[in-house]
């Protein structure tokens, strides 16, 4: 089963072609991974996938259902969920809440119960700390769960996006440049960390990546962008042996 279809994706900004005709396929439960120079539109296309932008040609298809131009809520509410390549928690409250902020699309309490603070209140608030805290704990982070997000060191804030992102419960995990800025140990751990999501979460997994060690050592299939347009596709190993993908990140 295909869990993302793209057609023919192509987005404008005045007279600059951006993406140009793009195309993939990424099977239920792959590591799949977007790579390409700076500047090769990657960022671009993830986010068309997510609703930031609205494509000027082409189709999104998620599970089958076309989710071309809607809205970036509507998207996550229908399973997509993305991490950026800056990252972007909210700082001043705790970690805990944070990845709460994550449920709310999917646990649902009704207005009165939450003005008049119901039993029913309660009983969602004590689902949503245990949910959240489970999640914590798969990235070994429930021990700050109190700290403010902005304190926690960056390898940490890092896995604290990724459990946030989970937290929306979604059929594709979109990861921009997750190992940025970490350091071969952190980069190892996050590694190990990607294959337990996808393994244990059920989860297919999109990333952009410029750590080839990462790229080649998790991902089982490739897309290169250059100048917006698709360079190359395949298994990992395949592309990454390319002459042209060489040349594109390595000049003549």
């Amino acid at each position: 089963m295909n869990v993302l279809e793209v057609k023919d994706l192509s987005i404008q900004f005045g007279g600059l072609r951006a993406v140009d005709n793009f195309n993939m396929t990424i099977k239920k439960g792959q590591l799949y991974g977007l790579i390409g120079p700076n500047g090769a539109g990657k960022t671009t296309v993830f986010n068309m996938l997510t609703g930031v932008y609205k494509p000027t040609e082409g189709h999104i298809f998620l599970d089958g259902e076309e989710i071309t131009g809607k809205p970036t809520i509507k998207i996550n509410q229908m399973g997509i969920a993305r991490t950026f390549q800056n990252i972007r928690l909210f700082g001043d409250m705790s970690v805990l809440n944070n990845v709460k902020a994550g449920l709310h699309n999917q646990i649902k309490c009704s207005l009165w119960s939450n003005l008049f603070r119901l039993p029913s209140n309660f009983k969602v608030e004590r689902e949503m700390n245990k949910k959240a805290m489970s999640l914590l704990e798969v990235f070994g982070l429930d021990k700050f769960a109190n700290h403010k997000a902005k304190n926690l060191p960056y390898g940490e804030q890092r896995k604290l996006e990724i459990a946030r992102a989970l937290a929306t419960n979604p059929k594709l995990l979109l990861l921009d440049e997750p190992a940025a800025g970490m350091n071969p140990n952190e980069t190892a751990e996050l590694m190990e960390n990607i294959r337990f999501i996808r393994d244990n979460f059920d989860m297919t997994i999109l990333l952009i990546e410029h750590d080839m060690r990462l790229v080649s050592g998790i991902c089982e299939e490739l897309t290169v962008l250059n100048f917006g347009s698709v360079l190359a596709q395949g298994e990992t190993s395949e592309v990454l042996n390319n002459p042209e993908v060489v040349k594109a990140y390595l000049g003549d």
